[in-house]
């Protein structure tokens, strides 16, 4: 049996990269997905931003979690439907309640690595990314709430591993998450 035939009949596992805005959750994802296929691995690769991203949002639900957790179940079962083996999530879980959530939409083993890195760090990823994405306007939103978002999964705790970003380059950084969560 080559090792495609043994990924494809594995168990399926999720991953959810975690960590405050700008910190490289999305790139890291990525990049996952990338080894992963390089390796034969049934995967695919979402960010839970995406699942979420309608307006208006409800007034009791600002971040459309609601509509994101219903997206997660509807999609995770169509790559089962289609031999996926292995979920990368890339999104943000505040605390354990979130987490749950992402847990009970996926039904299946879930484990939260989360990416870190020096504040100053990370408001130069994010001045970079507005810039590029030519959106000044929700740079000041961004540059409070990494520091906000930082602090509460400081709090949280909820990972079963974290990554320093701050001096790493993001290649080396998905391969640390892949050998790090068992997935080698």
């Amino acid at each position: 049996m080559n090792h495609h035939d043994r990924a494809s009949r594995a168990e399926p596992r999720a991953l959810l990269i975690t960590g405050t805005v700008g910190v490289g959750k999305t790139s890291a994802a990525d990049l996952l997905g990338d080894l992963l296929s390089g390796a034969g691995v049934p995967h695919a690769v979402m960010d839970l931003d995406r699942l979420c991203q309608s307006w208006p949002a409800p007034e009791d639900d600002p971040f459309n979690a609601g509509l994101l957790l219903r997206n997660l179940r509807a999609l995770t079962a169509n790559y089962l439907d289609a031999g996926v083996r292995r979920l990368v999530l890339a999104g943000v879980a505040e605390n354990t309640a979130d987490l749950d959530g992402y847990q009970a939409a996926i039904g299946m083993p879930l484990t939260v690595c989360r990416l870190t890195a020096d504040l100053p760090v990370v408001h130069s990823r994010l001045r970079s990314r507005h810039e590029a994405d030519n959106d000044p306007e929700s740079l000041p939103w961004h540059l409070e709430r990494a520091g906000q978002l930082h602090q509460i999964l400081d709090q949280a705790d909820i990972a079963d591993f974290a990554i320093d970003t701050t001096h790493v380059p993001l290649p080396a950084v998905a391969s640390t998450i892949l050998k790090t969560a068992g997935w080698t």
